[in-house]
Formats: C-alpha cells, sequence, structure tokens
C-alpha cells in the first residue's frame, strides 16, 4: 500500500521550504513521550524503570501541541510507555491533525480495541502498532504470555475500519532469518501499510543486557533476512537505509532529525540515550548540544547503534546527494553477499552532514522504538 499523496506532498513541500532557507540542521519527525508509564514490562525497555514519582507524570494538551509547534515537524511520533494510558490522548491527537500534522500513534494494542471509538480514522493518523515477530518471539519479548493473539486480531480489526496500520518490529538476539522471513510474510498478509525494522538498541537502563544485537551480528542478521526477497515486503524504509543494515554502507548517524520531547524537557542527543541531559527548549537543544560528541565512531554508547531514527536521514541524505546510487540500490534490493563496508565503529569517525529526509519521510516514519 502506497504512502497517500496528501503525505507526500506535505513533507516534500516542508523539505523544499527547509533547504530555501539554507537550514543547518532541521527535524523531520518530532519523537513524543507524553508519558512513560507502561502496561508491559518489556525485557528490551527501560522506560518503567523511572520511580513512580516520574511514571505517574504526564506531559499536558498543552505540553504536547506546544511541542508540535515549537520543533514545527510534519511528522509526529507519539510513543512512551503506553500513550494510549493517557486519557487526554484522543485531545492530543486530535490537535495535532487539526494541524495537519501526520501522527503515528505508536502503541502494544492491548487498550487499544477498547480505545478505538475515540479515534475516527484520518489520513494525518497512523496506529503504529509493536510487534516483535511470531507467536513465541514477540511473547517472550514483552515478558508476557498470550500477547500476540490478543494483538494480531486488533490488528485485522483496525485495518479494517480504515484505519492506516503499521506494525513496528524490534530484533535481538537469538534471531532466527527464517522465522523473521515468515513473520514478515504473515503481517503482509494482514493488510497493513507497513512494516519498521530495526535492531534493538542497547538501553542503559533495560532489565535484559544479553539481548542486544553487536554490529557484526546485525549486518549478517539482516543479510540472512534479505535473501528471502526484501523487495516483496512493505518495509518502510529507504533502499540504502535497508543496504547499511545488510552491511553495504559506511554511516555515520543524523541524531537531530527525530529530536525527542518528554516529561523532563528535550532529550539530548537522541531518545536512545537517556543519560545526556536535557535542553529547556527546542532551539536550545538544536543549538547548543554538542552533535560531534555522539554517533558510531564518537561515543562508545552508540558502538552498536544501527537505528533508523539517527541512521535513516543519512542515508536519504546519501540518496539526494547520489540518486543513482539509490536508484539502482531500489531495483535490485539490499546486497546479501560480498564484503561489509568499513566499520566507523572500528575504522574511525563518521560525519554525518545535512539531513535532507524525502523518501524516509514519505514512507511512514514511525515511533522507531517498541512500546512497552
Amino acid at each position: 500500500m502506497g504512502v497517500p499523496i496528501r503525505q507526500q506532498y506535505q513533507i516534500a513541500r516542508y523539505i523544499i521550504g527547509r533547504k530555501l532557507a539554507r537550514a543547518e540542521r532541521y527535524p523531520l519527525v518530532l519523537m513524543l513521550e507524553p508519558l512513560f508509564r507502561c502496561n508491559l514490562a518489556c525485557a528490551g525497555c527501560g522506560k518503567i524503570d523511572y520511580p513512580d514519582d516520574v511514571l505517574n507524570q504526564r506531559l499536558s494538551v498543552e505540553d504536547c501541541l506546544g511541542a508540535v509547534d515549537e520543533c514545527g515537524a510534519p511528522v509526529v511520533s507519539i510513543a512512551g510507555g503506553e500513550p494510549l494510558l493517557h486519557k487526554e490522548m484522543p485531545q492530543i491527537v486530535q490537535g495535532m491533525i487539526e494541524r495537519r500534522k501526520f501522527v503515528y500513534l505508536c502503541t502494544n494494542a492491548l487498550l487499544l480495541k477498547k480505545r478505538l471509538k475515540d479515534y475516527e480514522p484520518s489520513p494525518y493518523l497512523t496506529f503504529s502498532i509493536h510487534l516483535d515477530g511470531n507467536r513465541r518471539r514477540h511473547d517472550d519479548s514483552v515478558c508476557q504470555p498470550g500477547v500476540f493473539d490478543r494483538v494480531v486480531p486488533v490488528i485485522r480489526e483496525v485495518v479494517e475500519r480504515g484505519f492506516r496500520v503499521t506494525v513496528n518490529c524490534t530484533l535481538f538476539q537469538g534471531e532466527s532469518p527464517d522465522e523473521i522471513a515468515e513473520f514478515f510474510d504473515f503481517v503482509t498478509d494482514l493488510g497493513v501499510e507497513g512494516i519498521t525494522v530495526s535492531p534493538g538498541f542497547s538501553y542503559e537502563h533495560a532489565p535484559r543486557q544479553d539481548l542486544f544485537l553487536q554490529r557484526k551480528q546485525t549486518k549478517q542478521l539482516f543479510r540472512d533476512v534479505f535473501k528471502h526477497g526484501a523487495k516483496k515486503w512493505p518495509l518502510n524504509h529507504s533502499s540504502l537505509y535497508l543496504d547499511f543494515l545488510a552491511g553495504n554502507q559506511s554511516y555515520g548517524c543524523t541524531p537531530w532529525g527525530n529530536p525527542t520531547r518528554n516529561v523532563f524537557g528535550w532529550q539530548r542527543p537522541c531518545y536512545l540515550l537517556v543519560d545526556e541531559g536535557y535542553a529547556a527548549s527546542f532551539d536550545e537543544l538544536m543549538n547548543d548540544t554538542d552533535w560531534s560528541a555522539y554517533g558510531t565512531g564518537n561515543n562508545a554508547k552508540c558502538a552498536n547503534c544501527m537505528a533508523h531514527c539517527g541512521f535513516e536521514p543519512t542515508s536519504v541524505n546519501d540518496a539526494v546527494a547520489h540518486p543513482l546510487k539509490a536508484l539502482m540500490t531500489s531495483l535490485r534490493g539490499p546486497r546479501t553477499t560480498g564484503s561489509m563496508a568499513a566499520d566507523p565503529a572500528t575504522d574511525g569517525p563518521v560525519q554525518s552532514g545535512m539531513v535532507i529526509p524525502i523518501k524516509a519521510a514519505v514512507e511512514a516514519p514511525e515511533s522507531r522504538r517498541k512500546t512497552g
């Protein structure tokens, strides 16, 4: 299923405007975390590690819409925690739709059937549903049996009722390429608009640190998955980002492309690093953050990160600079054999460069994180 022309047009117009204004850095997706509390306790997520006084905090409707206005990005990914626990979420979403923002409401879907009456299908609203693999794999990931069987019927119902739906999948240690391919086939048959997939980032506060893939493991895993035929799945990523996951591109990250606003303020430098401090305003975040201190090859915490929140914008920038390269990669799909590209984690710093996120923006940018 293609992304609506309206979304393509509005995002392209935004990007052209930023280019004409000669903006050095600009956001594409606002990562909004109105709360950290969740109704799951996933092994690879450290959000609910906060004390109760933090978990009980909420961004108000005014806070959320103020962040949208302050940031100006055309796309908003509402994550958490579990956003559907926020009693004012319908008003928050409606306010964003009225501003003509494309909203990706990330959810583990356990409350979605009950809450669906609060929303109407809209080209500006997509439910991004967390599903980390087949029944066994997903239930292991969320540390609760039976969740997969509760979520899949909800996905079918939400699709049938005319809502835009994507699935957000995070991969961890012990994944089977064959099982991942089968899962992608299954999700595609559900009729969802797209699939976002990313290697899990090793959150410092996650209860299980043995779950996370090392960089070389990630590349080989994606090569083995893509051998099944990446082009048959509606993967919501640019062709060069998929090629990067398969170890064929050497990229540094562009963290300012997806700024995060949560209950503490504007998080430095991205939503993946939680202990680097906060800015009081969006302008302070963009102008006063030492961006050179972060990224693969620049910061040990970033050594194994290949998450699309940072690397998708870089890959799209490369596509703009080298359109023939991007076209050929799109036509052939990610390369799955041969030597791998130099790795900035071991071969020295790589500068990210200007963000010009066109295809990544058009093809359903989402939460980039599993919820729960």
